[in-house]
């Protein structure tokens, strides 16, 4: 009787594991399972937890960046172990023992055949689980360059606009650049390519959720960090000078605030539905001020005055705020300016680092009284 009970047993837990499979790599969408949420929390915490008393940015990007591979090694073992479970489990009325159970399943899960059931059923159930364990390794190999291509495409749009909007990145600085090399004819360009990414990270992070916590290759950006910096500058544009905003500006908005609110609702973080325009936003009126004073220090010109855009700033800015936000500290992100909150104990947020102008007699404009003394990461 206690066989068999093992044997209704092995049929749910292999049950649960072809269900974690056939979701994590045939299904393209968001699903989730419960195994797989199992193992995000345990590693993931564990992660979280091990990086709570490290302060060097650097060291803590790197630990940070062992985690995503380490969820995908510890789901694969997790499959692999609850096929050897379910099928010895399987095998076990057959067997009459568990132990010799377990000796032909595993056997059996990775191809070894040293050791082989007599019986046409369980001749059948080790067969099946010769094939399970190829097949978890097969979609896994095939799984690895879906996730690979996905990150490149993203991180090669978050390391060119590095160079334009500094690292840790910041919407006024990618304004404030363009307007100091006489260079805002490009932005267009740029909030187009963004509008692509935003959708590709929408469809791709989303689907194969994991990529979410790939880490950037620079220790103080981030994808999160840069596509929150192009909302910010694409929303400052067109708040400071709706005549001349270009019409890529909107679409980017509308993409990225619906991309950043459908990742926070797929990490189960708390975001507001719709969002009222009037709502209260954490970025205060006297840090758009100092970032308007910034963008007229470095030659930007306005069509509105900071009274008038205010409003418009704060409608564009409270649908993606919040879920920026709770990405953000979520991921124990590099601080950054206008990215909020990150961990008791984290450093506060600095201002991107700007590259020397060698151009002769050029007076550099001076850091606003909020950020004056933080020292760039």
């Amino acid at each position: 009787m206690l066989a068999w009970l093992g044997f209704a047993g092995g049929v749910i837990l292999l049950g649960f594991t072809a269900a974690s499979v056939v979701k994590t790599f045939m299904i393209p969408r968001a699903t989730r399972t419960r195994l797989n949420r199992i193992v995000s929390r345990v590693v993931f915490g564990t992660f979280r937890l091990l990086t709570v008393p490290v302060e060097d940015l650097r060291r803590r990007e790197n630990i940070h960046a062992v985690a995503a591979p380490a969820f995908l090694l510890s789901l694969l073992l997790t499959w692999l172990a609850c096929l050897f479970a379910g099928f010895a489990l399987l095998l076990w009325p057959a067997s009459g023992s568990f132990m010799l159970a377990l000796r032909e399943s595993g056997s059996s899960l990775f191809t070894l055949g040293f050791a082989l059931p007599a019986g046409a059923g369980p001749s059948a159930i080790v067969f099946a689980a010769a094939a399970s364990g190829l097949a978890v390794l097969a979609l896994l190999i095939s799984y690895l360059p879906l996730l690979y291509t996905a990150f490149n495409r993203r991180e090669t749009q978050v390391t060119m606009l590095e160079a334009l909007a500094g690292a840790p990145p910041w919407g006024p600085e990618l304004l404030a650049r363009q307007a100091l090399i006489d260079n805002s004819a490009a932005l267009p360009g740029l909030y187009a390519r963004w509008t692509e990414l935003a959708a590709d990270i929408s469809e791709s992070h989303i689907n194969y959720r994991t990529l979410v916590y790939f880490r950037s290759l620079d220790p103080a950006t981030s994808w999160l960090l840069s596509l929150l910096a192009v909302l910010d500058a694409a929303a400052l544009h067109l708040a400071l000078n709706p005549l001349t905003a270009p019409y890529e500006a909107r679409a980017l908005l509308r993409v990225g605030y619906l991309t950043l609110r459908h990742l926070a609702v797929n990490l189960s973080l708390p975001v507001p539905e719709d969002p009222d325009p009037d709502d209260p936003i954490e970025l205060t009126r006297t840090e758009f001020d100092e970032a308007v004073q910034w963008l007229h220090d470095a030659g930007w010109q306005t069509e509105r005055s900071p009274d008038d855009a205010w409003p418009h700033f704060h409608g564009w800015r409270v649908n993606y705020e919040a879920a920026a936000y709770e990405i953000a500290l979520h991921l124990d992100l590099p601080p950054a300016l206008w990215s909020g909150p990150r961990r008791p104990g984290r450093p506060s947020a600095a201002p991107p680092r700007r590259p020397k102008d060698r151009q002769p007699g050029l007076v550099l404009p001076a850091l606003p009284v909020s950020l004056a003394g933080q020292p760039p990461l």
